[in-house]
């Protein structure tokens, strides 16, 4: 990781002439400031100084790494436009932290004093807001509540005593809607200090932010006055195929947090296992609260935390169960067109424009097997090639992949699972038995009181009545 830890770049001329604004002697005095435009998974970032913790693993992003200095651990979070690779052959425009959106992920332990230096080379003024700290109120990051602003140009410092071990968030509190709209956020641990009740030791530990955009084919820059009607629904400003798979080795203990910053709820699946949600932003959830589950809903501004032994091995899915935001870029005011037959009038259609494709007739699935030309600069509306065809998925879509043989700390890519004889489903060749009918199939539960038919009567009014 250390090959990759360059001085940041600015985005733009906006920020390049905010950069410039910085002064070189105040920025000598600050921690260096580290970058990373790659949208891969990071290795988990083993401390080398301060308490010993059990690293996590930021799904497609890194840890912040720090410097202490007379026993405060201090980070430099730069505030700046940002270009981000939301799956391979689409990038976006955007505002982060430290070259990438989310920001990195900040990793510290329980009694830590933390001092984070944030520059601005926003075009606009910003702060940061510690989502779910208790911390003194003047650090609480609330522009105009709690704070000045930060104006472009100018270095603010937050500190405070990391006093409770938990998963947090960290946004900007000036300007929310366009900022979190641009994709300012990221992702904050407090590991426990000692061995704690409620919080087991596991063997991979994976984070990961929702967020969403609204971004035209062929743009590059969401709209941020979009309320709802998203056309991107990402894992950390990634969206299927390029969120990359979370991976395991068979029995690992696995804990999994989840954090969501977008406008509406996300129940997240995971296929072939039950987990446990063991905390919250909150904290550690006590034991007598927890049961197993293979959906937890997570809602606007929280996280959730969830637990279990991957004991199956193969590729499981894992994804949002709101099946439209597994999808890429849509447009939503689409008819439905299932079982209308309009080959007669597509044909005579061609006659006028030679490229017309019927699409929607038998339903979606078709949109992946055609060749049609898509803009620059997106990506299909479903997509993903499987060992078996089109998985014809997008968005919020992912897979834990778990095998005997993935080494301790590995986490790279294992491949497709080779599924032992006789364990895929297969096509049926053979006769088909009538299937067994009963007496009882079809009638009502009870009889109906009335038996006689009722003929309706309709009647146009005539007139205007006065309206």
């Amino acid at each position: 990781m250390n090959s990759r830890r360059d001085f940041l770049r600015t985005a733009g001329m906006a920020g390049a002439v905010i950069a410039a604004s910085v002064s070189k002697v105040a920025m000598a005095a600050l921690p260096e400031p580290v970058s990373q435009t790659l949208p891969d998974t990071m290795p988990p970032l083993v401390p080398e100084n301060g308490r010993p913790y059990n690293p996590v693993v930021t799904l497609n992003g890194w840890t912040l790494p720090w410097r202490m200095n007379q026993g405060v651990k201090e980070f430099h979070l730069v505030a700046e436009p940002v270009v981000r690779e939301m799956a391979p052959g689409f990038k976006a425009h955007l505002w982060g932290y430290n070259g990438q959106s989310p920001g990195p992920t900040i990793e510290v332990v329980e009694g830590d004093r933390v001092r984070i230096f944030v520059t601005n080379k926003l075009p606009e003024h910003t702060s940061v807001h510690w989502h779910g700290q208790r911390l003194p109120n003047g650090m609480d990051g609330v522009s105009g509540l709690n704070q000045k602003a930060i104006q472009p140009g100018k270095t603010f410092v937050y500190e405070f005593v990391a006093r409770r071990p938990g998963t947090f968030m960290y946004h900007p509190h000036a300007d929310e809607m366009t900022q979190m709209a641009m994709g300012m956020m990221g992702f904050w641990i407090t590991h426990p200090k000692t061995k704690h009740p409620l919080i087991a030791e596991v063997d991979r530990d994976f984070v990961f932010l929702l967020n969403a955009y609204d971004i035209d084919p062929g743009s590059y820059t969401p709209k941020i006055m979009t309320m709802n009607d998203f056309n991107l629904w990402s894992w950390n400003s990634r969206i299927f195929p390029g969120i990359d798979s979370l991976n395991v080795r068979l029995n690992d203990k696995v804990r999994i947090r989840i954090g969501n910053l977008t406008m509406t709820n996300h129940p997240i699946h995971l296929h072939g296992h039950e987990f446990m949600v063991t905390g919250t932003d909150g904290g550690p959830t006590p034991k007598s609260t927890r049961w197993p589950e293979v959906t937890t809903d997570v809602a606007v501004g929280q996280m959730r935390q969830i637990e279990f032994l991957a004991d199956e091995e193969g590729d499981w899915a894992f994804h949002c169960h709101k099946s439209h935001h597994t999808m890429n870029a849509m447009g939503h005011d689409l008819p439905t067109m299932i079982g209308v037959e309009h080959r007669g009038l597509a044909k005579k259609i061609t006659e006028l424009i030679p490229d017309y494709m019927v699409m929607g007739e038998r339903g979606m699935a078709d949109m992946t097997e055609m060749e049609m030309p898509i803009p620059d600069n997106t990506v299909p509306m479903m997509t993903g090639e499987g060992p078996f065809g089109s998985v014809e998925m997008g968005g919020m879509f992912s897979m834990l992949k778990v095998r005997r043989d993935q080494k301790a700390g590995d986490y790279k890519n294992p491949g497709w699972y080779k599924h032992p004889a006789g364990t895929v489903a297969y096509e049926y060749q053979g006769p088909l038995a009538e299937p067994a009918r009963f007496k009882a199939e079809g009638n009502a539960s009870m009889p109906r009181k009335q038996k006689t038919a009722v003929e309706v009567q309709v009647r146009k009014p005539k007139g205007q009545s006065g309206h």
